[in-house]
């Protein structure tokens, strides 16, 4: 997936999946805690690699991943292409009525629209474009 859309959290904590990636991410996805201040979007293919890996874990490494399962969700939008997104996960994300959907390969995040568009003012120039190919040997 790539790309950025933006969309709208309804009044019930409804988004629409962005029309490029209904197909991508299928009938069911997960979404759960994102490693910045965002959340995560996996496809089913993507989760189960995930669990494979958690199940292999010895129970103290297990452990950690704890947050990471409770607050995760399965959804599967309706026809229009709606799913709801839980309260708790707005709330982590720090989500109001705009927000992003920024493809990740094979994954998404969603990020508070206000929130990326100041990160991204931050951090995006062409230095720092050029350092993060540097360093993924690109």
């Amino acid at each position: 997936m790539y790309g950025k859309y933006q969309h709208t959290v309804d009044a019930k904590g409804r988004l629409f999946v962005p029309s490029k990636f209904r197909e991508e991410l299928g009938e069911a996805f997960y979404v759960t805690l994102g490693t910045d201040t965002c959340l995560t979007i996996y496809t089913q293919d993507s989760w189960d690699v995930i669990l494979s890996k958690f199940n292999a874990l010895p129970l103290s490494q297990a452990q950690k991943m704890r947050f990471f399962f409770a607050n995760a969700c399965k959804c599967e939008p309706d026809k229009q292409g709606r799913f709801l997104l839980p309260q708790e996960l707005r709330d982590y994300a720090g989500l109001r009525q705009e927000v992003k959907f920024i493809g990740q390969g094979d994954r998404a995040e969603i990020w508070d629209a206000e929130r990326y568009d100041e990160l991204e003012k931050e951090q995006l120039s062409p230095a720092f474009v050029l350092k993060s190919l540097e360093e993924l040997g690109i």
